[in-house]
């Protein structure tokens, strides 16, 4: 009986000690560490430059007043259709006169009674140019009588007839002083018009001698500058006209390290415009200076302006003006077929690029050859191959050997 119950107590503690050892064994026994698994494709592959940029006009119109006056109101709206030619965009009146003060009248009418006054001496020296004219033909007359009778001499006759050409030629030297100070009097007399004036309403013209201006292409009016009336200089920009729909394009301004890149031809990828489908477009023009800008943080930036040309149907962009914010991406490499592995799979191990590969549940340290790298997918040239699975993001703890499991997305 006691050797039985000596067996049995040797039985429950042999096998309280298993269940410890069990219970220990399970909770030290190393766990798989949760982590993403990222897998090595064969698909296509594009490399672009974004940056944000601007659509504009090409060829945008700015409509100036042709000569100073009095702009009348601007009737137009932004977004309304002209004709090249044919649609007035504004009328434009002659200018007012400006108010006299009281100094500058006086003046001005000093110099009017000043012209005046050289107008009376000129008709005075007319007369007397016309009395010695007629003297001189007088002369001139007797001397060509005596000259036929014998009782001259030929000498006489010459000079008399000089003598009477020389007298027109002072009437005709008077007659034009008079014109030139009739001009100068009417001049004077022209500084003395003023908002006081009586006629002035003939002086300055009235709304029949309105100034239109025509529209100078075929488009929509992008933007007014001045709308209401007011007076304005010769030259004033009053509003810019340009054709939205057939003359649109896109400017960026580019970073130079990336602008070099860059030629002309290169297809554009444009998103982020508003609308449901990106717009192709391509590359037409990259400027060959480069401008010194800074960015929100103070950095000193060299920025090159590139022109990229919209390829897609008009229909396509319905609604995009001028001025409008779009997202561009410059394709610089393009391939159909490409072994590509997750960019955040990459890391760096001792000059070379690596992964860790998972294989059979248990990572392992592999370098590989990197090609082209967009930022999401880079091109493997080496040490991979289509179905490997890496782990995305590694951690610093993360070594070769370790077992690792794909961590549940919820």
């Amino acid at each position: 009986m006691k050797r039985a119950r000596k067996r049995s107590r040797l039985y429950l503690s042999l096998a309280a000690l298993l269940l410890l050892g069990g219970a220990l064994a399970v909770a030290f026994w190393p766990r798989a560490t949760l982590v993403d698994l990222g897998e090595v494709i064969r698909a296509p592959m594009i490399v672009t430059i974004d940056d944000e940029g601007r659509t504009r006009v090409r060829d945008a119109y700015v409509v100036s007043t042709p000569v100073a006056g009095r702009l009348l109101r601007v009737q137009l709206d932004p977004g309304d259709s002209v004709v090249q030619g044919d649609t007035v965009i504004a009328y434009m009146r002659p200018s007012n006169p400006a108010v006299l003060d009281a100094r500058t009248r006086e003046q001005a009418r000093a110099v009017v009674a000043a012209a005046a006054a050289s107008l009376r001496v000129a008709r005075a020296d007319l007369n007397a140019a016309i009395a010695n004219r007629d003297l001189a033909q007088s002369e001139r007359e007797r001397i060509e009588q005596l000259a036929r009778q014998g009782m001259t001499t030929e000498a006489a006759v010459d000079r008399s007839r000089q003598e009477a050409r020389v007298a027109q030629a002072y009437v005709d030297t008077a007659e034009a002083a008079i014109s030139m100070r009739q001009a100068e009097l009417a001049n004077a007399q022209t500084q003395l018009i003023g908002f006081d004036d009586q006629g002035l309403s003939h002086a300055i013209g009235s709304a029949q001698d309105d100034i239109p201006i025509l529209a100078p292409a075929s488009g929509r009016v992008l933007r007014i500058m001045q709308q209401s009336e007011t007076t304005l200089p010769a030259g004033a920009p009053v509003m810019e006209i340009g054709d939205i729909d057939g003359d649109l394009e896109v400017i960026v301004d580019l970073l130079s390290t990336d602008a070099v890149q860059i030629s002309a031809g290169m297809r554009v990828i444009i998103d982020e415009w508003g609308g449901q489908a990106p717009i192709d477009g391509e590359v037409v023009r990259v400027d060959p200076f480069g401008v010194t800008t800074f960015s929100a943080l103070g950095v000193e930036e060299q920025r090159v302006n590139t022109v990229i040309r919209l390829r897609s149907p008009v229909e396509s962009f319905q609604g995009l003006g001028h001025g409008f914010r779009v997202e561009t991406r410059i394709v610089i490499w393009e391939a159909e077929d490409v072994l590509s592995v997750p960019a955040s799979a990459l890391f760096r191990e001792q000059g070379e690029w690596a992964v860790l590969r998972v294989d059979r549940g248990n990572t392992a340290l592999q370098t590989v050859q990197i090609g082209r790298n967009n930022g999401v997918q880079a091109q493997v040239l080496a040490g991979l191959k289509e179905g490997d699975s890496v782990v995305l993001y590694p951690a610093s703890g993360l070594s070769e050997g370790q077992r690792v499991r794909q961590r549940e997305i919820d």
